[in-house]
């Protein structure tokens, strides 16, 4: 048996203000840079993400691979037609000889490039006209994916991830390839059913950590174990303005469409328990300042900046968090016990570089960004800012959700002001891991205030250590309530909220 493996991972909010070109998905900051053949399958085995566990599968098996490309570049605005072009052209040429048995894809399900809405299944429609109907496809997603129908009927087998955060990627990958082998065993596609809900749910509201997802994936998990209908629950992106943006089920076998109605009723009858509140920036410091003060626990207040995720489109440069900080004080009443990180801002981290460990920058960090539905962000932050550590951005993640992984986040450094430090990189990476304060002299754990630019996918690492988790948001590309966002072209009967 010999299967062609390849990969395509970007997350598209059609509302931010930075799109992926080539050069994005090269960079290697959040995920790792465009790799082709032999050179791609060494780079991905080990790791956390679907494909490592698919090759781990696949060689348990006595499977040959055929390694084609890779290709990931971190959530902004749309996918450039060059870069998705590129990308294509480099899998759909491996195919063309047709000397394998099978194809395993690794995707996300939420690309959206300047010329197609739906990246994913024009990408399949283009190996399923190359391969004919015979050859089998099966597809791993992540659950923000906003699957299509198109993607549905043209794949022989698609499943995703069953956590937020993401720490069952590889695990992804390993039931992908085992969907493929039942798949060749039955010489067969199974009866799909597929179904959309009828509205779209909040990022923070999707996290298998907290209820009502907690609950409901483990009666799907629960279920599926005991049925083997392979069922699946995509929570969708809710910020990719297209006619199939939103949250899906999808089954296989005999009983897929019963399976399917199940959960779709389940989810109507308490779809009001997927609507969230998050707190302005200035209330969510200070109820952080007050808790660090009252509480004797151990650990920091972790307050996540969800608005300028840069795992959701945002840059992770805006500063109204930052600024939220030094209004109320609070690297004085905690002096370097306060922390923000990660703040993208590649002119500052090199002049940090470039005056060294000590030296005194007055400048202006971070930047005022049009976030695209809500006006200017806030300005950035003028102080005297003192460089304490600097480094060259070469971080090898240990958590839980991208273990194995190393970034290149380019030149970084750590500077301080009135108590409060920023952990500032030239690349683009969410805070997801506590290596990515170590690396730049911050011990997480001795905090007490954390500020992190993300929305769900910090709580893997950090939950064990905080004392307590506060949402906030401040003005960014990201908005916390999809329904704030000018949609345009999202169905009428499709509402904004639960």
């Amino acid at each position: 048996m010999r299967v062609l493996i390849a990969g395509f991972q970007h997350e598209t909010n059609t509302f931010a203000p930075s799109r992926a070109d080539w050069a994005a998905f090269n960079r290697g900051d959040g995920f790792p840079a465009f790799s082709t053949g032999a050179a791609m399958q060494q780079t991905m085995t080990g790791i956390n993400i679907p494909i490592a566990g698919f090759i781990d599968y696949a060689q348990s098996q006595g499977w040959q691979l055929k390694p084609s490309a890779w290709a990931g570049a971190s959530p902004s605005a749309h996918v450039t037609e060059e870069a998705f072009e590129k990308i294509s052209a480099a899998i759909t040429g491996d195919a063309r000889p047709l000397d394998f048995d099978a194809i395993y894809l690794d995707l996300h399900g939420a690309a959206v490039a300047e010329h197609l809405d739906d990246c994913e299944g024009e990408l399949v429609a283009r190996l399923r006209a190359i391969v004919g109907p015979l050859i089998p496809i099966v597809v791993s997603l992540d659950s923000h994916a906003n699957v299509t129908e198109k993607l549905i009927q043209l794949a022989d087998a698609v499943t995703c991830y069953r956590t937020y955060p993401h720490i069952d990627m590889a695990d992804t990958g390993k039931r992908a390839g085992q969907l493929l082998n039942e798949r060749l065993k039955r010489g067969a596609r199974q009866l799909a059913s597929f179904k959309r809900l009828p509205f779209i749910i909040a990022l923070n509201a999707q996290s298998t950590m907290m209820e009502p997802n907690a609950s409901f994936t483990k009666r799907l998990v629960s279920h599926d174990n005991i049925e083997k209908s392979s069922v699946n629950f995509a929570t969708g992106f809710p910020a990719a303005d297209f006619a199939e943006c939103g949250p899906t089920l999808w089954a296989y076998g005999e009983q897929a469409h019963a399976v399917v109605q199940k959960f779709y009723d389940d989810l109507m009858t308490h779809r009001a328990d997927w609507r969230i509140v998050v707190q302005p920036a200035a209330q969510a410091v200070q109820q952080a300042i007050e808790l660090a003060q009252q509480d004797n626990s151990i650990g920091p207040v972790v307050i996540a900046d969800t608005q300028d995720n840069p795992g959701a489109g945002g840059d992770s440069n805006t500063t109204g968090m930052l600024h939220a900080l030094f209004d109320a004080g609070a690297g004085l009443k905690f002096p370097q016990q306060v922390a923000l990180g990660l703040l993208s801002d590649p002119q500052t981290a090199l002049a940090a570089h470039q005056a060294g460990v000590g030296a005194v920058l007055n400048i202006g960090i971070g930047k005022s960004v049009d976030t695209g539905w809500q006006g200017m962000s806030e300005a950035p932050v003028e102080r005297a800012w003192t460089v304490k550590k600097v480094s060259d951005g070469v971080v090898t993640l240990e958590g839980p959700m991208m273990r194995g992984l190393t970034v290149h986040l380019g030149p970084c450094a750590t500077l301080e002001a009135e108590g409060i430090q920023v952990c500032v990189m030239s690349g683009k990476k969410q805070m997801l891991d506590k290596e990515l304060y170590r690396f730049l002299g911050i011990q997480p754990e001795q905090m007490k205030i954390l500020v992190n630019k993300s929305s769900v996918h910090f709580r893997a690492a950090f939950a064990p250590i905080a004392s307590h988790i506060l949402v906030a948001k401040a003005p960014g590309p990201m908005a916390a309530n999809p329904a704030d966002l000018p949609w345009k072209h999202l169905p009428a009967h499709v509402d904004r909220q639960p």
